[in-house]
């Protein structure tokens, strides 16, 4: 299946220059795009260098400012379902996500139309976070489950494949939340719409280098999100996020 591999950036120069050769050379073969926020130390330079040496592989979109996760991956859903890609896989550029999983990710799509990089669904799979980040993590999850009743023990990872078929069943210019806000929408909405959504075990290790763009904000965010989401079904308002059969 022809796959594409989606990377957000926000100052990741180091960390892209690393990972996407890395990238290139899977067994899939799969092309990249990543997608800049306008990182001021050279991010988008040197995802250019390898586009030139790559023009089939890699690809670039550049936008101007800190622009946000969510719109980030909207984006570049969008962007991937104008072009014949058959899977679309989305991970970090900081190495928190293996890329070895990857093709392990894309083999799970045989039964499954989205497939979850998931840290809890074999007990705690995280390496080198603080007890406090560790602890809010597996709470919101927790919650997060409780709420929406999705039936996933890591709604929030952003380790993810999907069948090219399920993103065509969201209208991604729709979808406004960033962070883990973004991840637990985006699992929701395509649970809602029918698709069948698949955890497969991994092991999270904090960032190889640079600084993590967690904040209170993002959050807050995640936090009233979900009872947005519940309250969307239970009051029938959420047609709008769907695309047409």
């Amino acid at each position: 299946m022809r796959t594409l591999i989606v990377v957000p950036t926000y100052n990741e120069r180091e960390n892209i220059a690393q990972l996407i050769p890395i990238l290139l050379r899977l067994p899939l073969q799969p092309c990249v795009l990543v997608v800049d926020d306008g990182s001021p130390d050279g991010t988008a330079e040197e995802v250019e260098r390898w586009r030139e040496r790559n023009p089939e592989r890699v690809y670039l979109i550049e936008r101007e400012g800190k622009l946000g996760l969510g719109t980030a991956y909207c984006t570049a859903f969008q962007w991937a379902l104008q072009r014949p890609f058959e899977v679309v896989v989305q991970m970090d550029a900081d190495f928190s996500h293996d890329p070895a999983d990857v093709p392990r990710l894309v083999a799970a799509l045989e039964d499954a139309d989205v497939v979850i990089g998931s840290r809890y669904i074999n007990g705690v799979n995280v390496v080198n976070w603080p007890m406090g980040r560790l602890l809010l993590s597996w709470l919101a999850n927790r919650y997060t489950r409780l709420i929406t009743g999705m039936p996933l023990a890591d709604a929030t990872s952003g380790f993810k494949a999907f069948r090219a078929t399920a993103l065509r069943r969201i209208r991604w210019e729709a979808v406004r939340s960033n962070g883990y806000a973004f991840q637990i929408e985006v699992n929701y909405r395509l649970w809602r719409a029918g698709c069948r959504l698949k955890e497969v075990p991994i092991v999270f290790v904090d960032r190889r280098s640079g600084a993590s763009k967690m904040s209170r904000r993002i959050v807050y965010e995640a936090a009233w999100r979900v009872w947005q989401l519940r309250f969307s079904t239970l009051l029938g308002n959420e047609q709008r996020y769907y695309a047409d059969p």
